[in-house]
């Protein structure tokens, strides 16, 4: 039996079942067995295996990452060569790109890297046309644009969802805060620092047995579900944000698109009359969450043409430092800092300051 049958068996079994406290339990089992089949379908077991296939994997360069995915024909490419000036094979059939086509383009002194994915049809995360490679490039970006044609944009957003949730891509979500440790001996425990609706200490149980874990520590510090604690026993999940970008809005009212205006997470755009760019950039900034830095040599004003950009949540002084080259920290002796995160300017840190955007700074070697 394939694992494709055998998911869909399981997916027959889950649709069959109706939901209740006494079906939790049975529910959560096969949602761990799904998932590992799903893990499964991505890695296939042992051999050679064929190869990836030509051009797909990109090298990254720039300081973020940021893919486009959607069905064929939305106007990924024309997104894609109006805003980075790249030329991706644009016409009026679908499936026109076939690989993936890099761009870069430099905002607010950061240079972002713009991937255009070929088309996800239906069945991707199964395997099907060139999605389990588009969906593994998507895996590696730092931001995820869903472009989707604004005259059917719902059905397409729910079927692109379900591929990338398959394939372990959560999308505008937080890690779920479960404290999750496998041990040598001591059984199940199990520990919820609030009120569960849905877990409870045998389906925990039962949903690690399947995993054929039967010794860990298992911390719940907020209300999860059974896929939650499956993702932190899988591991491999990656939590990408990700902006939906309607395309086409030449085609539709005003009174429509105040509608669209309202939902989250969205930019209304039409990529070939390049309306509202300026909005997507402005928006592609604010969730990438990147942090730049300023050099200043001594003696002299500081570079702002060209700043080092780093990703939020590694911005010491230390991280600055590897980031131009790892000789560089061994050499250092004290960083003199200007900007919001210091109390009075400059003022001199060690490698562990937390810096913030727009900072300037200068080393001091030893």
């Amino acid at each position: 039996m394939s694992i494709l049958a055998k998911i869909a068996e399981i997916e027959n079994e889950m649709a069959r079942t109706q939901r209740n406290k006494a079906t939790a339990h049975h529910l959560g089992l096969l949602k761990a067995r799904l998932a590992k089949l799903r893990r499964e379908l991505i890695t296939p077991k042992g051999g050679s295996g064929g190869g990836t296939g030509e051009g797909f994997d990109v090298a990254k360069t720039g300081d973020a990452r940021v893919g486009f995915v959607g069905f064929p024909s939305v106007g990924k490419s024309t997104l894609l060569s109006n805003l980075a000036g790249v030329y991706s094979e644009v016409a009026a059939y679908e499936f026109t790109t076939l690989t993936t086509v890099p761009g870069v383009i430099r905002y607010k002194g950061a240079k972002i890297q713009l991937l255009d994915l070929p088309g996800i049809i239906e069945g991707a995360k199964d395997g099907k046309g060139r999605g389990r490679q588009v969906i593994a490039v998507a895996r590696t970006c730092n931001l995820i644009l869903i472009v989707l044609d604004v005259l059917k944009p719902l059905v397409h957003k729910k079927l692109i969802e379900h591929e990338l949730e398959g394939f372990g891509i959560r999308l505008n979500k937080q890690p779920p805060n479960i404290g999750f440790k496998k041990k040598d001996k001591g059984g199940i425990n199990f520990t919820a620092t609030c009120a569960q609706t849905e877990l409870d200490a045998e389906t925990v149980k039962s949903i690690l047995a399947e995993y054929k874990i039967h010794n860990a520590d298992i911390t719940l510090r907020s209300d999860s579900t059974a896929d939650d604690l499956i993702d932190v026993v899988e591991g491999n999940r990656v939590y990408i944000p990700c902006i939906y970008v309607l395309n086409k809005i030449d085609q539709i009212s005003i009174e429509e698109l105040d509608i669209i205006y309202k939902v989250p997470h969205t930019v209304p755009i039409s990529a070939h009359h390049r309306w509202n760019f300026d909005d997507l950039l402005e928006r592609m900034w604010d969730y990438l969450q990147l942090v730049r830095i300023y050099t200043k040599p001594k003696g002299q004003l500081p570079d702002y043409t060209s700043p080092v950009v780093l990703p939020d949540g590694r911005t010491a002084v230390e991280d600055f430092c590897l980031k131009i080259h790892k000789n560089l920290i061994k050499e250092f002796k004290y960083a003199l800092v200007w900007g919001s995160s210091v109390k009075h300017n400059p003022q001199k840190v060690g490698k562990d300051h937390v810096m913030e955007d727009e900072d300037v700074i200068q080393l001091v070697k030893k």
